[in-house]
């Protein structure tokens, strides 16, 4: 078969650097330098602002996480409460015992860099590769379906975690109960786990504070615009813009679906870990269900499909506009509702489109939109069936893979 010759482009392959390379460590410092900033603005405010914010930056990393799957592959997904759910009750189940025995007691100040924090790190973490591996246990049967087939297979899932997480056991509210319990069995609390079934897993140590809240943040953005720029986040927008293109192409379709599935699952994963050590809160079996979802998805459709800043920026306004309108009770979801009708007539692409913030101000467009798409199948990105040099072919004749 012969080979395509390459065709230079400008915007060709990046040049990331090293994995320590100044322009690799200098966006973590200034995601650190940041969010130190609001951590010791804010409260100067107020703690009422300090909760929205903090709602806020929960509502960022959910959008952002699925915006990977509803907007860079062009999947729809509706079940990404469920893996939210299920990242915040294994990190709420990790703290909650841990504490309880060591010390003897579930009550933890939010501080910055205390011992209760790096637990909620830890557990954080744990929550988001739970999540990750469910959304590969559902993503890879069920990745080969799209559209509504999709849709309705993750709000099955969803349903189907919100009954589970009913049937565990009583949690275990002090320290000689824990002792008294066994680990496994009806009175367990280990398996079935004790994470309170239906009546919700209660007295979390609430260390979630503005700090790591924005933290986390800015490495989700991160990592999302990283992949968006990448070889892999570029083959994933070939297969939002043109699936059959993009495999005819040799872009292995359903393993960057998995791929997409799974990454988004994390930070959602991460994302519930942060609302369930939120203070105020208690975490139940419909935190898991469609209604959680739906707003979710409301934001990445009003940021824009496949906009990370998009999606961010939608989770700012919503989640405000949430809080202003809490005086009118219900009717706040009847504006939301009209909003988006009005949104998808007069918008229909969001807020940003493809594009991110900056490109707008900028007046560049982003690889991906209509005009001036081109992307780039680098030799390292998953392909199916193809040589080395194949993989390596671009385009520049605006359209998709």
């Amino acid at each position: 078969m012969p080979t395509l010759p390459e065709i230079s482009s400008p915007q060709g392959r990046l040049d990331t650097g090293s994995a320590f390379s100044a322009s690799s460590v200098l966006p973590l410092v200034i995601i650190v330098v940041v969010a130190l900033a609001i951590h010791f603005i804010t409260p100067l405010v107020g703690s009422y602002a300090e909760r929205i914010l903090i709602d806020m930056a929960i509502a960022m990393i959910a959008a952002v996480s699925l915006n990977i799957v509803n907007g860079f592959t062009g999947q729809f997904s509706i079940g990404h409460a469920a893996f939210m759910a299920l990242g915040g009750y294994m990190a709420a189940w990790i703290s909650y015992y841990v504490t309880l025995t060591i010390w003897k007691s579930t009550y933890a100040e939010a501080t910055l860099f205390g011992p209760h924090q790096w637990i909620l790190l830890g557990a954080a973490l744990c929550g988001g590769l739970l999540a990750a591996g469910a959304g590969w246990v559902v993503g890879l049967p069920s990745l080969r379906l799209k559209g509504d087939y999709l849709g309705i297979v993750t709000l099955g899932f969803g349903e189907i975690l919100r009954v589970i997480i009913q049937q565990t056991n009583p949690q275990a509210l002090s320290y000689e109960e824990l002792k008294s319990r066994p680990l496994f069995g009806d009175a367990g609390w280990v398996l079935p786990p004790g994470v309170g079934g239906a009546l919700g897993f209660t007295d979390i140590p609430k260390v979630t504070n503005l700090f790591w809240a924005y933290l986390f943040v800015g490495v989700t953005g991160l990592f999302a615009y990283r992949l968006k720029q990448s070889s892999y986040g570029r083959a994933m927008i070939s297969i939002r813009e043109d699936e059959i293109a993009a495999e005819a192409m040799g872009v292995d379709v359903t393993k960057l679906k998995v791929r997409a599935f799974m990454f988004s699952a994390f930070f959602a994963g991460v994302a519930g870990a942060l609302y369930a050590h939120q203070p105020g809160t208690t975490i139940r079996p419909v935190d898991a269900g469609f209604q959680r979802s739906f707003d979710i998805v409301m934001m990445v459709v009003l940021g824009g499909l496949g906009s990370i800043s998009g999606a961010a920026l939608a989770a700012i306004i919503i989640t405000g506009l949430n809080a202003l309108l809490l005086p009118w009770g219900p009717y706040r979801m009847i504006i939301f509702a009209l909003a988006l009708i009005l949104l998808m007539i007069f918008r229909p692409q969001g807020l940003l489109g493809l594009r991110e913030i900056w490109d707008v101000f900028g007046g560049h467009r982003e690889p991906g939109e209509p005009r001036g798409f081109e992307p780039v199948i680098a030799d390292d990105a998953p392909t199916r069936g193809r040589s080395g040099t194949d993989a390596g072919t671009t385009t520049s004749e605006g359209s998709p893979l």
